[in-house]
């Protein structure tokens, strides 16, 4: 089965989990197959899903080092590492010089256990975004 059919209905049933917003799902070309998740009044943090054989990654940046205030960086390390295990079914990493935050499901996920991925991690990036705003430009 490809991403994008184990995804489907993946928009309807994250725009319930998140009180009727728009979802939208974008596949994007490429070697890897990926697919951009899309949430009204949430455009500026999509998700992005990909998998392996064995597993889906759900992924969402949030910034780059270049908006990361440069006296403050080595606290956000510190605040990041500390926020981490309070993170639920979520971790920060470093994609290149962007910041994600992360999820992971089992690659025979079902579709309704995606959309509470999305529906989480998308929560997840807007708290991590307030949370660590003094070290951001």
């Amino acid at each position: 089965m490809t991403l994008l059919e184990q995804l489907s209905n993946l928009d309807a049933l994250t725009s319930v989990l998140m009180g009727g917003a728009a979802v939208q799902l974008q596949p994007i070309a490429g070697d890897v197959p990926v697919v951009q998740v899309s949430i009204e009044g949430r455009e500026e943090l999509p998700i992005f899903i990909t998998c392996s054989d064995s597993q889906l990654l759900c992924l969402c940046y949030l910034w780059t080092e270049a908006d990361i205030r440069p006296d403050r960086r080595a606290e956000l390390l510190e605040a990041l590492l500390e926020l981490n295990p309070a993170v639920p079914l979520s971790s920060f990493g470093r994609v290149g010089g962007r910041y994600v935050l992360t999820g992971a499901l089992a690659r025979a996920a079902r579709a309704e256990d995606v959309a509470n991925e999305v529906a989480v991690l998308s929560d997840n990036a807007l708290d991590a975004l307030g949370a660590l705003a003094d070290y951001l430009n």
